[in-house]
């Protein structure tokens, strides 16, 4: 039994009734899902945690006998009591009325400063809705995950790139490869808890399970530690790592590498390291999705007569048709010339078309620009025909 589904609730997580059927769990479960998967919602971490958040939920729900526990349990502590003087979780323990004023809900699970041969209602449960199975293992734990940072060029994080990164973390200890054990020796399985790291009693009709003394929960003793990590098997050391960073990242995106976080303890496996990329801004190109965007300067007469400019991609130049009589400001589309995607293809380049004008003409240009003027009102062209009632 899982103390933290006490403290979740997976049916208002999901969005369905306590009553809800399995089908139902699954309909809700895909819907959400689908609106939170990280691949839909790049860099926004909100969802990334709504969607880990559902994920559990339906993991619980969706399994008949662990749906079965958990409502259990909540009906067991909504109904204000446990046991024949109940409890109230600001009332006080020992007494008719329930627990004392200092009670810390996390202390009942195992969580807080009692003895571990006190037992705890965590124990209780367990073994309560275990139907007197085997409880998971007091092993050591994965190694903690680690979070870095690292900031990439524009272009570097369009096209994807390997980057060193060189950080100080725990890792396992290179003197006994993580085992805790002094070279030439080997830890040997506790002969107390048969390595399984917990040690079971019963009491009454309940069976508890609580860390055993002896090995405390590692399941293993090492007579003779190793001198450098003290028996650990983790130590503190600087290493590079890389890291390629695929095509297509975006600004504030975590990337995972699974296995490159901390060390577990005496030989427990690694945590996973979190790499948040910061983009910096190009000069040229912006980006909008998977399409690349740019602003193309052109000229007046460019725009009217038509041309075709050649403009910068990612990899190499490529040349854009302007039609005669494009409007400034308009987007023209170069297809398959931007952003790579997971699927192989490519996102667009969009070009939008900017009238630069001069800010100083010599006596030639200007007396042309005249007599065109001249010639446009002639062929009775007015730029503010309908507007604004005129």
């Amino acid at each position: 039994m899982n103390r933290e589904w006490l403290e979740k609730d997976f049916y208002k997580e999901l969005g369905i009734a306590s009553s809800a059927t399995q089908d139902e769990v699954k309909k809700a479960y895909r819907k959400l899902a689908r609106d939170l998967h990280p691949d839909k919602n790049p860099g926004d971490t909100k969802a990334e945690e709504r969607f880990k958040a559902v994920s559990e939920a339906h993991s619980v729900l969706s399994d008949p006998e662990k749906r079965k526990e958990y409502d259990e349990a909540r009906r067991l502590f909504a109904s204000g009591g446990f046991g024949r003087g109940g409890f109230s979780p600001g009332g006080g323990y020992g007494q008719a009325g329930g627990f004392s004023q200092d009670f810390n809900l996390g202390d009942i699970f195992g969580g807080g400063t009692a003895n571990a041969s006190d037992g705890g209602l965590g124990d209780l449960l367990g073994g309560l809705f275990n139907r007197g199975g085997t409880r998971t293992s007091s092993r050591p734990r994965r190694g903690s995950d680690v979070e870095t940072e690292t900031t990439l060029g524009f272009r570097e994080a369009a096209q994807g790139v390997t980057v060193p990164l060189r950080m100080t973390s725990p890792a396992a200890c290179t003197t006994c490869h993580g085992s805790g054990a002094k070279p030439g020796t080997s830890p040997r399985v506790c002969p107390h808890c048969n390595g399984s790291g917990v040690v079971s009693r019963n009491q009454g009709a309940f069976g508890f399970s609580e860390p055993c003394d002896d090995c405390r929960g590692t399941g293993s003793i090492i007579d003779d530690p190793c001198p450098d990590c003290r028996g650990t098997g983790i130590q503190n050391r600087t290493r590079t790592i890389t890291v390629r960073i695929p095509p297509g990242v975006r600004d504030g995106q975590r990337i995972r590498l699974a296995g490159q976080g901390e060390a577990g303890l005496r030989g427990a496996p690694p945590g996973d390291l979190f790499v948040t990329v910061h983009v910096s801004q190009d000069k040229v190109f912006g980006r909008n999705g998977d399409d690349l965007t740019l602003v193309l300067p052109v000229s007046y007469s460019e725009l009217v007569l038509g041309t075709t400019v050649s403009v910068p991609t990612l990899d190499g130049r490529v040349g854009v048709k302007v039609p005669p009589g494009t409007a400034d400001g308009r987007t023209l589309r170069v297809r398959g010339r931007g952003v790579a995607k997971r699927d192989g293809g490519a996102g667009d380049l969009l070009v939008t078309v900017k009238v630069a004008v001069p800010q100083k003409l010599d006596d030639n240009a200007s007396e042309a620009l005249r007599r065109y003027s001249e010639a446009e009102k002639a062929s009775g062209f007015d730029p503010r025909a309908g507007w604004a009632g005129a």
